[in-house]
């Protein structure tokens, strides 16, 4: 607690004004907010930083978006369903929703570490914010609080429909296609602030065509897909392909 009132006393008031702006409520338990807006960068214990926060915030979350995707789509089949969710939880989708909604400015982090750059520790604390919500005021103003503050105004459905989101299978789809060898390897893995921090490569017949950094391989390759496909022009080439059909 004497952390918390240390770090925060600067901001008092300003703080809970500029939370209460945000949320749209007046927070219960301040200390929940506080704790879900620091990241481990400033401080480690796992009392005092967000990763236990974003861990059930995540799984809060997720169970929100599955149970309204469920309403909205009463007809649609399983698989239709968990990659809606995907692309809506997807970690660069929620570091951009939490940029736009101004977390930047109230989130307490280490502005001189520069693996935070590649990082989504936005999205991460958003997914914090969203446990504390659930912490504070119950689990159906939660989920009133995530449709109404995330879902609505930045998550357009209709367009995440038809978004592709899984670059590696669209690369593995090109090689298969055009007989080529795809295949993924660490070119580096080194710690970054405590943390792991992993280097992928994409490589297409033996030649590495891009990289991608991240703090897990999963998302690396996923960074280093999407690299590719830019450079191979795979999205133009197939947008080009339906666009003759069309005609």
């Amino acid at each position: 607690m004497d952390f918390f009132k240390q770090i925060f006393k600067e901001k008092g008031t300003s703080f809970r004004k500029q939370l209460k702006n945000l949320l749209g409520f007046s927070p219960g338990s301040l200390v929940l907010y506080k704790t879900a807006l620091t990241h481990r960068s400033v401080r480690d214990n796992a009392d005092e930083n967000n990763e236990r926060m974003e861990y059930l915030g995540d799984a809060v979350l997720s169970a929100l978006i599955a149970d309204y995707l469920f309403k909205r789509y009463p007809y649609k089949e399983e698989g239709f369903l968990t990659e809606m969710r995907s692309k809506m939880v997807n970690r660069q989708q929620l570091n951009e929703i939490a940029l736009r909604m101004g977390l930047k400015k109230i989130t307490l982090y280490n502005k001189s570490d520069g693996s935070l750059k590649i990082s989504q520790i936005f999205g991460n604390t958003l997914e914090a914010l969203v446990g504390a919500i659930y912490l504070d005021m119950g689990y159906k103003k939660t989920a009133k609080w995530v449709t109404e503050r995330i879902i609505l105004p930045h998550m357009f459905i209709d367009d995440l429909e038809i978004l592709e989101i899984n670059h590696k299978n669209k690369l593995y789809g090109w090689a298969n296609k055009n007989g080529k060898v795809l295949e993924f390897e660490t070119v580096e893995e080194k710690m970054e602030n405590g943390r792991r921090l992993f280097t992928i490569a994409a490589v297409v017949d033996g030649s590495r065509i891009s990289e991608g950094k991240a703090f897990n391989k999963k998302d690396a390759s996923q960074i280093a897909s999407q690299v590719a496909v830019e450079i191979l022009g795979i999205i133009t080439i197939e947008t080009s392909a339906d666009n003759e059909q069309e005609k």
